[in-house]
């Protein structure tokens, strides 16, 4: 029986040196490939986590032996070409968020993935921290009874030159796509997805949103606010509403973190978890046991979920006028 689970990374930038450090935490996961567009990148990565093997272009990975599955973290723009690629040979994806610039890709990876019957999942890491699946079961245990909405924030003042990934409409560039997805996320995950939506933003010299405020409401009349924003550090807070209380995920609430409970003038009720590494390794440990289970998708973060979440996406877009090359 192999003991080894070997993790191969296209795109060695600073989220998937991330990724590489938190595999520690798990006994019988290694990093094995890592793939660049220039070489000596690949193997100076290769080299700070023990990779055997590191190429210079992202064709020459899917040819590597032993390999159990590939992280994708590639600028967002790369993320269709290169999970495809990865599919087609059979090789099970992990993908940075957003799976693909828009609904049109996102299905063609998922129609590829059930044709080609190998595993995809989009890596929204904050799905599979304690902080929320403890969120979670604290709504399930109704805790403060039934939701009636949320409101949840990620800025940060990004002073960096327009030709920064961040800024840059080619990569994928935008505060929707790059962190006001996590908020969205959050209000998937907790009313599914939503009915009516309103947005607006304030567009950037190079043709993407720099601050984006979102509101909506959803089948059950529960209402998210949401905000994103390259221009201002913002608290990082998300509070859920239920009937009965309140919860506050606290800053950073899309890492891992605590969760408070408010009731009525009550004090707080604080439940403390003991961040493990950068948190990384829980979306890792997913992919892990369902291919274990033989299984082409999580059931927690499934395609459908993923397809919802695109969705959102591009009608958030559709609201302030964001058209990426890959719509036309």
């Amino acid at each position: 029986m192999k003991t080894t689970f070997n993790w191969g990374i296209i795109g060695p930038g600073k989220i998937a040196k991330q990724f590489a450090a938190d595999l520690q935490y798990i006994p019988e996961a290694r990093l094995h490939a890592v793939a660049s567009r220039e070489s000596s990148r690949a193997k100076s990565f290769a080299e700070a986590f023990e990779a055997p093997f590191h190429f210079g272009d992202y064709q020459s990975i899917l040819e590597c032996p032993d390999l159990d599955a590939i992280y994708v973290a590639t600028p967002h723009v790369g993320h269709f070409d290169n999970t495809i690629n990865c599919l087609e040979a059979h090789i099970p994806v992990l993908c940075e968020k957003p799976l693909a610039m828009n609904y049109r890709q996102v299905e063609l990876l998922i129609d590829t993935a059930r044709r080609t019957n190998t595993f995809l999942m989009e890596a929204l890491w904050t799905r599979f921290l304690p902080s929320t699946q403890l969120l979670l079961e604290l709504i399930r245990r109704g805790e403060i009874g039934e939701l009636m909405g949320a409101k949840a924030d990620f800025g940060f003042r990004a002073d960096l030159p327009p030709e920064d990934r961040i800024f840059n409409k080619a990569l994928g560039g935008g505060a929707l796509l790059d962190i006001g997805i996590y908020p969205v996320f959050l209000s998937l995950l907790l009313f599914g997805k939503a009915g009516e939506i309103k947005a607006m933003a304030k567009m950037g010299s190079t043709g993407v949103d720099e601050d984006t405020h979102v509101l909506l409401r959803y089948p059950g009349g529960q209402l998210a606010q949401l905000h994103s924003s390259f221009l201002a550090d913002t608290k990082r807070e998300a509070f859920i509403y239920g009937e009965t209380g309140t919860i506050h995920m606290q800053a950073e609430w899309y890492q891992q973190t605590q969760l408070s409970i408010f009731r009525g003038n009550s004090t707080p009720e604080t439940h403390t978890i003991e961040p493990k590494g950068l948190g990384y390794h829980y979306e890792a440990q997913e992919v892990m046991n369902c291919l274990a289970k033989g299984k082409i998708e999580s059931d927690q973060l499934s395609h459908a979920f993923s397809t919802a979440l695109i969705l959102s996406l591009d009608d958030i877009r559709r609201e302030i006028g964001l058209i990426y090359p890959e719509d036309e």
